[in-house]
């Protein structure tokens, strides 16, 4: 395992402002940020981030980060994470990794709005889809890069549906620091995305199983070979993904919505909003909390069968694994593997569940479950806006709708739908939705329980004659 001095755990005053914590409350052990865990060391759960913020530069007003994108000429401060630097101090600016990422954009969008329910001007997309590899991925991924550098690191491995190994072939690429080393299951990513790990250049190795599997593996071989792991189960991915959190209250103009939505895969995103918001509200530096919303997949639907059908809870900390344990039998017992067109949250075992379940408390929160249909069509309108993402991010505008027609969202609370990834990750799927051809619609959909598209635009045959054309044209136009 990768480490360094002083990595084990300790109830010892910490030199530096950040240091890791496990998740337990029984527990709580303390680690050095400038080590690497994955886990506690002695009880085995998830670890933290934490800070001494008392003995940070927290700024008294959120307002005045908005004087470090007058600094954007410094790559620090141009990244739309790093400018936020004080808000994820465990590095010190000089060891900073970035690519340009988080130059992200919130959208107001009345057209999604009235397909979801919501009043004119209350629903916004965050379109993560605008980072240099296309998803939410690369906030994360900067800062966890940024650690493995800090660790001297040669190589940095992941499990992936896609958006991970993308993100992280890129910063391989990109900085020349470390070979990249992913783990993929058989005919479990789409094109879009295995075709940026191989063309930047990372170590591809696709096993016969699906993500879950995948996990298990790569968990196994960074700490046989000492590889650094940047899945999400890595607590510096998630200091990194809190930022998208600070960017949309910087588009709001520092004012809390009413509501969070998010897909929810391994859940590392849910997790790091939960964090964003507990830790703003702990510095004084907002006054309530969002709502937070956590959309499943139907065919990937371990966190809804948890949280709303199992009654399963974060308790303070002090979770009921049994429930957990059962399920995941279960599936083992009947052979449920994870089954969506929604690639990216196609996962069962979602590592971070217990992060998110504290997610879930701090912010008063709902899971739900939709349907391939369902996505594929809130997807269709999300394009129709102008704004193209991945079926799994389209997850969050049907569960919002899905929220406002049982009552739970109400027509005039402003909602931010966080799109993660861009449209060209799964063209395979798009135009599957939007084509004439029955025989690839049911190939690619109908064969994962899609029977029609509502909101399709499919193309118009016509002969190759002006006049037949220009008809086509003021017909259709």
């Amino acid at each position: 395992m990768l480490q360094s001095a002083g990595t084990t755990a300790s109830s010892q005053p910490h030199t530096d402002i950040a240091f890791q914590r496990c998740i337990n409350p029984a527990c709580a052990a303390v680690y050095e940020a400038r080590s690497v865990h994955t886990s506690c060391e002695r009880c085995g759960d998830l670890v933290d981030i934490d800070y001494e913020w008392d003995r940070g530069a927290v700024p008294k007003s959120l307002d005045e980060f908005e004087a470090m994108w007058s600094r954007r000429y410094e790559p620090m401060r141009f990244s739309g994470v790093w400018r936020f630097h004080e808000l994820l101090p465990f590095c010190r600016p000089d060891e900073i990794v970035t690519v340009g990422e988080g130059q992200t954009l919130l959208q107001q969008s009345d057209a999604v709005g009235k397909f979801v329910g919501l009043d004119a001007g209350r629903l916004h997309l965050q379109y993560e889809g605008m980072n240099p590899s296309g998803s939410f991925k690369d906030n994360g991924m900067c800062a966890a890069f940024t650690h493995a550098c800090m660790m001297e690191a040669k190589r940095a491995a992941c499990a992936s549906t896609g958006n991970t190994s993308a993100s992280l072939a890129l910063y391989c690429s990109a900085t020349q620091k470390m070979k990249a080393v992913i783990f993929i299951g058989s005919g479990k990513i789409s094109y879009g995305k295995l075709s940026q790990a191989l063309d930047y250049g990372a170590l591809t190795v696709q096993i016969a199983g699906d993500f879950d599997d995948a996990m298990i593996r790569v968990k196994q071989i960074s700490e046989q070979l000492g590889i650094y792991l940047v899945n999400s189960v890595n607590p510096f991915r998630l200091e990194g993904q809190k930022t998208i959190m600070f960017r949309i209250l910087e588009a709001l103009r520092w004012e809390v919505p009413d509501w969070i939505v998010v897909p929810g895969g391994n859940l590392g995103n849910s997790s790091a909003f939960g964090k964003a918001f507990a830790e703003l509200k702990q510095l004084g530096l907002i006054d309530r909390m969002p709502r937070l919303a956590v959309i499943n997949a139907a065919g990937a639907d371990t966190l809804y069968e948890l949280y709303e059908r199992r009654g399963v809870r974060w308790n303070g900390g002090h979770v009921d694994m049994e429930p957990i344990r059962s399920y995941n039998d279960h599936m083992d017992r009947e052979g449920i593997k994870a089954d969506t067109i929604a690639s990216a949250i196609e996962i069962n075992r979602p590592v971070n569940l217990k992060k998110c379940l504290r997610a879930l408390d701090t912010m008063d929160g709902v899971v739900r479950q939709v349907s391939d249909q369902e996505i594929l069509d809130a997807k269709a309108q999300v394009g129709a806006g102008g704004f193209g993402c991945e079926p799994a991010s389209a997850a969050s505008v049907a569960g919002t709708r899905l929220l406002r027609r049982e009552g739970v969202i109400a027509p005039s609370d402003r909602v931010v739908c966080v799109l993660t990834g861009h449209e060209l990750k799964d063209p395979t799927a798009t135009v599957a939705y939007h084509t004439t051809d029955q025989e690839v619609f049911n190939d690619v959909l109908a064969s994962r329980g899609v029977q029609k598209a509502s909101h399709a635009n499919r193309a118009i045959a016509v002969p190759n004659e002006l006049d037949d054309i220009v008809k086509a044209i003021q017909l259709y136009s």
